[in-house]
């Protein structure tokens, strides 16, 4: 293992022993493949997140059983990705004249 040179005296000296750790660890991991990389992201993510909404996945069902049930009846306008993209700039001008 490489050994890097740090300030011994002081709390820097356990940063910068800290940060020369991490970026090993980040140099490793950059060196892996995509697919392997994104696996890792994904679990540092998760990790991150320590509070789980148990109702959280019942409450976007029934949002996404209601926004289809009023596409059905013809209660919402759909239009294509594409032509809403398009119009952002000119609702936020007119929310936002200033920018």
């Amino acid at each position: 293992m490489k050994r890097y040179r740090t300030c011994q005296n002081g709390s820097l000296g356990r940063h910068f022993g800290r940060v020369s750790i991490a970026a090993e660890k980040v140099a490793e991991v950059l060196a892996l493949p995509g697919q392997d990389r994104a696996y890792r992201a994904r679990q540092l993510i998760a990790s991150l997140d320590d509070t789980i909404d148990a109702g959280a996945e019942t409450q976007w069902n029934e949002v996404i059983d209601r926004r289809s049930r009023e596409m059905a009846e013809g209660r919402v306008d759909a239009r294509p990705e594409e032509e809403m993209i398009r119009d952002i700039p000119a609702k936020l001008h007119t929310r936002h004249p200033a920018f």
